[in-house]
C-alpha cells in the first residue's frame, strides 16, 4: 500500500546549498511572482540539492506516497514580522521572498505553477492565515475544522499538487491528510464511485470573488455556472486497484434520488475519515499533497490575532497547464479565469 505521508530531511550541506541559492535569487528578483523568475523556475530548480530533486521526482513519477514532507529549511521568525490579519495586508515582501522562491522552485520540479482569478487576486503564492472576519468559513482563513477535501475538487482544471510551506505554527495546528490507497471499498461500491453520479460545487471563496469580477458586465462567471449547473462527475478514476480521487464532502452530493451513489459516497467518506492523520507543518516544513491521491484539511484552533498565529505559504501546480487554456487569456498566462 502506498504510504499516506513520507518524509525527507535536508542534510546540513543541502540546507546550506539551498540557502545559498535562495540568497542569490532573492538578490536577483524582487518577487517570486516576477515573470522572468517564474519562466525560469524549471531551469533554476535544477540547482536545488540532487537528493531533494530525486525525492520530489520519484514522488511525481512513481507516486511513492500520497504526500511528502520536506523538512530542514531554516526560517528566521524575527525577520518575518507579525502574521498579517488579512492576505491583502502583505508583510514586508523582502521578509518572505526567499521562502516564496523556494516554494515555487519545488513547484517547478513538479509541474507548472498557476493561480485562480477568484483567489487572492490571482497571485501564484497565497498566504494561509487566520482572518477574524472569516473565522467560521470553510477556507484557509478560518479557525473551525477545515473539512478534508480534494483541492478545488469541483473544477476540471484543479491542481495536481498542493504545496504548503510553513513559516510559523507555534500552536502546532495540524494539517489533516488521508490517502485513497488506505481505504478498502467493495467492488460493487467502487464501481458506483467510478461513474458520473456525483455533483461538486465551488466553495464560497471562489463564488464571492467571481461575483465581484463580473459585476455590471452582464456576464456569468464560469464559477457561477459550475454552481448553478455542475457537471456530474465520478469520485474514483484511473487505475482500478490504485485509483485517483475527487471528493469534497462539504460541497458535494449524489445525483438527486440516487441512493446507491449516496451510500457508496458515505462509505468512502467514513473510511477516509477513519484514516485521517495529522501533519504539523512547522517553520521550514514543505508539505506536498498529491491532489489525485490524497485529501487534506485542517484541525480547528484558537487564533489570537496578535501577530503570532499560524502562517503558511501556498502554491498549486499542474502537470499539464495546457488543459486549462480555454480559461486563460493567453498561452503563457498562469491565471485561470
Amino acid at each position: 500500500m502506498t504510504p499516506t505521508v513520507a518524509y525527507f530531511d535536508l542534510a546540513d550541506d543541502e540546507r546550506a546549498q539551498t540557502d545559498d541559492l535562495l540568497r542569490t535569487l532573492a538578490g536577483r528578483y524582487d518577487s517570486a511572482e516576477d515573470h522572468e523568475f517564474v519562466a525560469s523556475a524549471g531551469r533554476l530548480a535544477a540547482q536545488l540539492p540532487d537528493r531533494l530533486l530525486d525525492a520530489v521526482g520519484a514522488f511525481r513519477r512513481e507516486e511513492t506516497s500520497a504526500s511528502l514532507v520536506v523538512r530542514g529549511l531554516g526560517v528566521d521568525d524575527t525577520e518575518l514580522g507579525p502574521t498579517p490579519l488579512n492576505w491583502r495586508h502583505r508583510a514586508n515582501p523582502a521578509a518572505t521572498r526567499r521562502y516564496e522562491l523556494y516554494l515555487l522552485l519545488v513547484s517547478a520540479a513538479l509541474g507548472e505553477v498557476f493561480g485562480w482569478s477568484t483567489l487572492q487576486d490571482g497571485r501564484l503564492v497565497h498566504d494561509v492565515l487566520p482572518m477574524p472576519a472569516e473565522k467560521d468559513e470553510q477556507s484557509g482563513h478560518g479557525t473551525v475544522r477545515l473539512e478534508w477535501h480534494t483541492e478545488d475538487g469541483f473544477h476540471p482544471f484543479r491542481c495536481d499538487y498542493l504545496l504548503l510551506l510553513g513559516l510559523r505554527n507555534p500552536d502546532e495546528v495540524g494539517t489533516t491528510v488521508a490517502g485513497v490507497d488506505a481505504v478498502s471499498v467493495t467492488p460493487e461500491r467502487r464501481a458506483v464511485l467510478r461513474q458520473s453520479r456525483f455533483l461538486i460545487r465551488p466553495d464560497n471563496e471562489h463564488l464571492n470573488r467571481a461575483a465581484d469580477l463580473v459585476a455590471g458586465t452582464g456576464r456569468t462567471h464560469s464559477m457561477q455556472v459550475m454552481q448553478d449547473a455542475p457537471e456530474p462527475c465520478a469520485v474514483l478514476f484511473g487505475d482500478d486497484q490504485q485509483p485517483y480521487l475527487r471528493v469534497d464532502p462539504a460541497f458535494m452530493e449524489p445525483l438527486p434520488g440516487d441512493t446507491e451513489a449516496k451510500d457508496a459516497l458515505a462509505d468512502l467518506v467514513n473510511q477516509l475519515e477513519d484514516q485521517l492523520r495529522e501533519v504539523t507543518v512547522g517553520p521550514g516544513d514543505l508539505f506536498i499533497v498529491d491532489n489525485y491521491k490524497a485529501v487534506h484539511g485542517r484541525s480547528a484552533f484558537q487564533a489570537r490575532y496578535d501577530g503570532t498565529d499560524r502562517w503558511l505559504k501556498k502554491a498549486v501546480c499542474s502537470r499539464d497547464l495546457r488543459k486549462s487554456r480555454s480559461l486563460r487569456p493567453a498561452a503563457g498566462a498562469r491565471v485561470v479565469c
